[in-house]
């Protein structure tokens, strides 16, 4: 397997950026995944976590894999309002949207996007969603209304995108808070 090797954690496919390795995982893009580079992983006992967009982002010059005080990176959800949704929800405040609908509700929402964008700030999630949108993302540029959700194995947050920044809210669907209600 003379074309793929790794090198300062960075992860070569015949002479593409495939991936980056980091904490005993190997990041590794998902137009990557075949069972040469599956195997050649494990036996540097590497755990593949196939991802999209990570070729992109490595030859767009980001510096990828865990840098030892950082925050772990969380994935990122874009949640926006459905197509079927009343129109006067979308592209409003957070404040008019709790005034004329209630709390922004997970049901009127679809996934526009769920993957890694190398980090977990929601000023550069924004720009990213808005300048050069990563593959998978299927919808519009991120806008008031939409949610940011950042994610891991512990849970999640998620951020309302505001006239001006993101806001924290709890984003649930409103038939978990009626059977709580109901107990």
């Amino acid at each position: 397997m003379h074309g793929i090797s790794e090198k300062g954690g960075l992860i070569s496919y015949y002479g593409n950026p495939a991936g980056y390795t980091d904490k005993g995982n190997a990041i590794v893009d998902r137009i990557f995944q075949n069972e040469e580079l599956t195997s050649w992983l494990t036996h540097r006992s590497l755990t593949p976590k196939w991802t999209d967009g990570v070729m992109e982002r490595l030859m767009a010059g980001e510096q990828l894999g865990g840098v030892e005080n950082s925050a772990p990176l969380k994935n990122v959800r874009i949640w926006q309002l459905g197509p079927e949704t009343d129109v006067y929800m979308k592209f409003i405040s957070l404040d008019e949207m709790t005034k004329k609908f209630g709390e922004p509700n997970r049901e009127h929402y679809r996934i526009a996007y769920d993957g890694q964008l190398g980090t977990n700030d929601l000023e550069a999630i924004f720009t990213r969603c808005n300048t050069n949108h990563p593959p998978g993302y299927n919808g519009h540029s991120l806008s008031m209304s939409d949610v940011v959700e950042l994610y891991d194995s512990t849970g999640s947050e998620y951020y309302y995108c505001d006239r001006f920044g993101f806001e924290p809210i709890a984003f649930e669907e409103s038939g978990q808070t009626q059977q709580m209600a109901g107990l």
